[in-house]
């Protein structure tokens, strides 16, 4: 049974037994056959168990030099089930600013112990395979290691016969076909006498398969080659496949590890439980530094305080690692009372690489330089072959590299080996299967760090002849500003979001501080003084309308890189002031305001955006499919608090609300309140949302469709779908005529009353069109005007566009208004708005306040008025072929219809005009 050779030699066949003998004979063997197996079996079981443990017990932390018990170094991370889904293309700095502000939501019930990853709740059914996902550095590997080694010693898990771990990093180098015991064997050589298949069928058997983001195995799912035997032979990504399938083991439980960027590799039904390792909180960073610095807790306390007091920095130190490259950084600092201490992560980097040489020579004793910027200059070559390295693995996302990656960017091996023993605070050499060596930074911001090196480098020497492949460039020679804008276009462009760290780091290398840290590195010839002015004023002007808002947040930090923080002073400014309507936010105070409200440790319960003035750019109703699947992200993560969702008036149309369907399908999303009112929206669009409620049928209480086009059958799914008494659905408002883009689904038929035109005045063009018709006046009558009343009253949703010629007026104003007081009160009291074009400029008026608004030169002469009577919106639009730009909104609440009126000057005509 386990490889051992046992010889059974009868009796002569001319013996012979009585049947009871016979009886007890072979019962007896039986028994000696099961009582060795078992004997065997607990022997290589236990033999497992010591190996496991002597492989698990010490583990460095970051480099070599500090060896380390496991038992003594761990910190408890939280483990919470269900996960978020994050986009795969974007930076894990995503999924670490999700999880901040979800740790203040999860509780209990959704906290996963590390010991009882594969232990059921009670009611709750069996799974077999556990997907855990953590951004880089957050302590999965780690997680491994210490769930090995409670299992090895006996602390934990004592009903699992065996723990089989592997790490892709050394599958990878598994070339041929292998059986699934061969693979166990030659990394576990303790299981050789595992031979016979019942060895794997009677034994409870967990198998860890640990970074599946490092893997370079094809993994295919679909039509794959099925493997049930441990002894039959096949590509080593097909026995992970065929494990993960259920094929091979079905009865062993698979725990996999992977960074966000590549848990999507697995198909979901092969997934039985999605857990996440989510970062540190505030005290298990303060709990970490105590701990590093125990002898020192002043210093542990200073550190800790720093931290905090900086955003990026306290940000990034939810991330293990990070607190450790944290120590080693700020021990150096505060120890000798440096006057600079980093604020930014460029600073950090930069300090941390300057540190890093000063530690290494003073280790190294016989160095014939003296200076940290003579060492850095030794080595300067080295540095940026491994810049070059980082980058050509960041663009495929790969944080890994063996020999011949190394060798590919003129690595030489030995010299590899021998500055390693130099900068392995920087990047780390592991021995693993067959001796074979691997590298990785420290963490993916060190690999950032580099890549940024190299290309700053690159730049300032105009020599980017390898850089095509990102740059796409077909001029061979640029200017710096030239290189860093269209740097800015590839990582705000999708195929590269994963590099946002990179883009911050390039540019916090334009602070001439920064780069005189690393002066054996980098030269700073060929760098102009006002370049670092003309990309803050380039990051400013580009338009937000196409970028993800996780972009747009990210060119905010990246000029916090760079040192300029004007953006964040005016929105902590602004939110200090109770009167908001002097300053216009822009799309960068919108990224500056967002990312505050990400990092607050305050709750927000109310986030009307209606209640800020912001620019045209944002208060434009123009969600995108992108920022639409967002937003169902965001439905979809566990311990959501949204419960109110306002779209009103998005041209989302059905594809939209399929989008944003998958989110109000998860069985995460708890809200109750869903206006989609003026989203163009169909009986095709009504169909995704009862698909959507019948997935989630519990909490949506209120749908506001109006002013679309469900039409009856649309109308009639979802009064069935939801019969609940409460659920309230409106659909008014509807009609084809709303399946128009932008305000033009609101527009209305305006013309004016003959019976309120004076002599002075002629209608015409079916009374839309009033001009003014007396040619010749006397002194006294040049400066006199005429007012004229519309036929109808608007008391919904509405859209016109009036041609305005010479000085003029478009009023709105109760009818009341119009009945009991003259014209030269319009616009002078609470109750009428008026629009005034005179001699080339813009009024607005309303009770007693008269405002100048900005346009200048009026050339366009149309005019276009949106008011929400409901809402209590009233705007105006200057209106060009192909836009609409907003001069001035009031907003009011509205006691009665408005009724449209104009007030009109010599050689004036005012024409209401029919939206197209």
């Amino acid at each position: 049974m386990f490889g051992w050779k046992m010889t059974l030699v009868f009796p002569n066949a001319t013996c012979t037994l009585g049947t009871y003998a016979k009886f007890q004979f072979y019962h007896f063997l039986i028994l000696f056959l099961i009582v060795s197996g078992e004997s065997n079996l607990s022997k290589v079981k236990q033999r497992f168990k010591r190996t496991m443990q002597e492989n698990n017990m010490m583990v460095f932390e970051g480099d070599e030099d500090q060896n380390s018990s496991l038992n003594c170094i761990y910190t408890q991370l939280h483990i919470t089930a269900g996960g978020s889904e994050a986009p795969c293309a974007e930076h894990e700095s995503k999924q670490l600013r999700a999880q901040l502000n979800e740790t203040k939501l999860v509780n209990d019930e959704f906290s996963v112990n590390l010991s009882d990853i594969f232990k059921c709740s009670p009611g709750q059914e069996k799974y077999r395979t556990v997907l855990t996902k953590g951004v880089a550095g957050i302590g999965k590997s780690f997680s491994v290691k210490k769930f090995t080694l409670d299992w090895a010693t006996e602390d934990a898990n004592q009903d699992i016969d065996f723990v089989f771990s592997f790490a892709f990093r050394e599958l990878n180098l598994c070339s041929g076909e292998k059986s699934l015991h061969e693979l166990l064997t030659e990394f576990h050589p303790d299981l050789l006498h595992l031979t016979a298949p019942a060895d794997y069928v009677n034994t409870k058997i967990i198998v860890i398969l640990d970074g599946l983001d490092e893997s370079r195995l094809p993994l295919v799912f679909k039509d794959n080659q099925v493997v049930t035997s441990v002894h039959q032979k096949t590509s080593v990504g097909n026995l992970v496949v065929n494990l993960m399938k259920g094929h091979l083991l079905p009865d062993a439980n698979i725990w996999i590890t992977s960074r966000p960027t590549a848990a999507d590799m697995i198909p979901v039904e092969h997934v039985g439980l999605m857990t996440e390792i989510r970062g540190f909180n505030d005290s298990q960073i303060k709990e970490y530094f105590q701990r590093q610095f125990a002898e020192d807790l002043d210093l542990a306390t200073r550190i800790t305080s720093h931290i905090q007091s900086s955003e990026s920095l306290h940000f990034m130190c939810q991330i293990p690692i990070f607190c450790w490259i944290s120590a080693l950084l700020f021990q150096e600092v505060f120890g000798d009372e440096e006057p600079d201490i980093p604020q930014t992560l460029t600073e950090m980097m930069a300090h941390f690489l300057s540190t890093q040489t000063r530690r290494r020579m003073k280790k190294s004793g016989g160095m014939p330089v003296k200076t940290e910027e003579s060492f850095l200059a030794l080595h300067r070559e080295f540095l940026l072959k491994l810049g070059k390295l980082a980058f050509q693995q960041l663009l495929k996302n790969s944080l890994i590299f063996y020999e011949k990656d190394l060798e590919d960017c003129g690595i030489d091996m030995k010299e590899a080996s021998v500055c390693s023993e130099f900068f392995n605070t920087v990047l780390v050499e592991e021995k693993i299967i067959h001796q074979k060596k691997v590298f990785v930074f420290v963490h993916l911001t060190v690999q950032e760090f580099f890549a940024a090196l190299y290309i700053f480098d690159s730049f300032l020497n105009n020599d980017i002849t390898e850089l095509d492949d990102f740059l796409h460039m077909k001029d061979s020679e640029h200017t710096l500003l030239d290189l860093l804008k269209t740097t800015v276009d590839k990582v705000l462009g999708k195929a590269y979001g994963h590099m946002d760290f990179f883009m911050r780091f390039l540019f916090g290398l334009l602070v001439e501080a920064n780069r005189r840290v690393l002066g054996g590195v980098l030269k700073t010839s060929g760098l102009s003084q006002d370049t670092e002015k003309k990309i803050l004023t380039h990051l400013k002007s580009i338009q937000k309308k196409n970028i993800s808002p996780d972009g747009c947040i990210n060119l905010f930090q990246t000029m916090v890189e760079m040192r300029d923080h004007k953006v964040k002073d005016e929105i902590e400014e602004y939110l200090k002031v109770q009167d908001r309507s002097g300053m216009e936010l822009t799309p960068l105070h919108c990224s500056a305001l967002a990312n505050m409200l990400q990092v607050s440790k305050n709750d927000l319960e109310v986030l009307d955006l209606k209640s800020y003035r912001t620019s045209e750019e944002v208060s434009s109703s123009c969600l995108t499919a992108q920022w639409v699947e967002h937003l169902a992200f965001g439905l979809r993560f566990p311990h959501s608090p949204l419960r109110d969702l306002d779209l009103s008036n998005n041209d989302l149309r059905d594809s939209g609300v399929q989008e944003l369907c998958k989110g109000l399908e998860s069985q995460y999303c708890r809200l109750e309140r869903l206006s989609l009112s003026g989203c163009m929206v169909t009986k095709e669009g009504c169909g995704h949302l009862v698909s959507a409620l019948r997935s989630n049928p519990t909490h949506l209480k209120v749908l506001d469709l109006s002013y679309n086009n469900p039409e009856e059958s649309g109308i009639n799914q979802l009064q069935e779908i939801k019969n609940d008494p409460e659920f309230k659905l409106r659909c008014d408002h509807g009609s084809i005529e709303r399946i128009k883009p932008g305000f033009k689904k609101y527009a209305c038929d305006v013309t004016l009353d003959p019976n309120t035109v004076s002599k002075n005045l002629l209608l015409s063009e079916g009374n839309r069109r009033v001009s003014w018709a007396v040619e010749q006046q006397t002194t006294a009558e040049r400066h006199k005007s005429e007012i004229c009343l519309s036929q109808q009253s608007l008391k919904e949703r509405c859209y016109l566009e009036v041609d305005l010629l010479e000085s003029c007026s478009v009023v709105l104003a109760y009818g009341s208004v119009m009945e009991k007081r003259g014209e030269c009160e319009l616009g002078r009291d609470d109750e009428s708005w008026v629009f005034t074009v005179a001699d080339g400029h813009c009024y607005v008026e309303h009770g007693r306040n008269k405002v100048e608004v900005e346009s200048p030169n009026w050339h366009s002469r149309l005019l276009g008025v949106y008011l929400d009577w409901e809402a209590g919106v009233l705007s105006f639009y200057r209106v060009s072929s192909d836009s609409l730009t907003c001069l001035h909104t009031f907003t009011e609440t509205f006691r009665d219809a408005l009724q449209p009126a104009v007030r009109l000057h010599l050689h004036s005509s005012v024409t209401f005009s029919s939206p197209v």
